[in-house]
């Protein structure tokens, strides 16, 4: 079996601290979300090659996170755009890939801004027990937030009905962007596209699967986040921190509030300040502030400043004027 990590996203929702790096970068914990995936395809056997599929502005980082990361089976493999306009669609570039990597195995795909709480090998093992396409499915629990996934209806395991962005949802079970693909079905990417069909969401692709033959799907219950906004991401930290605190060695806490939920990186300095449901990149500092439910990237100077549900750019320097 081969892996793709699907990573060629902008991430323009999370602006201005994803401009400069993917969103599969961002901490979580003592790991970034993409390690989360890596290191459970890195314990699957059956797992040979992960390939990191991105774009061409984000190559050159992804190649040297690879090269410096623990794990040995991720290999970069570059779309050929380098801006958002350029993009022609994930099933797209899942096909490009297919074909420039010359897959002739099982496939499995996983998007790269997924933080999940199963194992990426009981999802692998769901897939072999049935034996034709799967998706993993997860309840979101709310009908609005389920119109911005594909929907999911269920006879046992077997996907009787897919949807993709149902105006109006009849239930909150929706995939998550983790898939297992036959090696005797991957010429199907061809032909779903040759067939005028959507390029862009794989969503559209499961659909069609599903319309012309069997898809299974394996459900979960305890966590999913998709990070791609500014509140996804603070909720997957505070789930993964649930209730804790994670507060780098090297950073400097002095006459300062913690409340829960509050990750802080290497060297930040944060000086008669109170900081909640926060995260505090590498080199900020932060004097006489008050900060909830915020993002601050790196090198950043805050002073003399209450913000609560920001989001502040590397190297910005905010104060009351004073």
């Amino acid at each position: 079996m081969k892996a793709v990590v699907l990573a060629g996203g902008y991430a323009t929702r999370l602006w201005p601290i994803t401009k400069h790096r993917p969103k599969m970068f961002l901490p979580v914990g003592d790991q970034t979300v993409i390690d989360t995936i890596f290191e459970d395809l890195e314990a699957d056997d059956r797992v040979s090659e992960v390939f990191v599929s991105t774009n061409e502005r984000f190559a050159g980082a992804f190649e040297e996170y690879i090269d410096e990361s623990p794990f040995d089976k991720p290999t970069l493999s570059v779309e050929d755009t380098s801006e958002e306009d350029e993009k022609f669609g994930v099933v797209g570039a899942l096909a490009q890939l297919i074909d420039r990597e010359e897959v002739d195995e099982d496939l499995v795909v996983i998007a790269g801004d997924n933080l999940i709480s199963f194992d990426v090998g009981d999802f692998v093992d769901f897939f072999y027990e049935k034996n034709e396409p799967c998706l993993a499915a997860y309840d979101v629990g709310d009908k609005e937030r389920a119109k911005a996934y594909g929907l999911v209806e269920l006879d046992g395991d077997r996907v009787i009905n897919f949807q993709e962005k149902p105006e109006d949802p009849k239930s909150t079970l929706v995939s998550i962007a983790c898939y297992a693909i036959p090696a005797d079905d991957l010429p199907k990417f061809d032909e779903y596209l040759s067939g005028d069909n959507n390029p862009d969401e794989p969503g559209w692709f499961m659909q069609w699967l599903q319309q012309t033959g069997d898809l299974f799907a394996y459900t979960f219950d305890e966590a999913w986040f998709d990070i791609g906004t500014p509140q996804s991401y603070l909720d997957a930290v505070a789930w993964y921190l649930d209730g804790e605190n994670f507060v780098h060695e090297s950073a400097t806490l002095t006459n300062t509030e913690v409340g829960t939920n509050v990750h802080v990186m290497a060297d930040a300095v944060v000086e008669d300040s109170v900081l909640e449901e926060s995260v505090v990149f590498p080199g900020a500092v932060i004097r006489n502030a008050e900060l909830k439910n915020s993002i601050v990237d790196e090198e950043t100077h805050i002073e003399s400043l209450d913000l609560s549900n920001a989001l502040i750019g590397a190297h910005s320097r905010l104060t009351n004027g004073q």
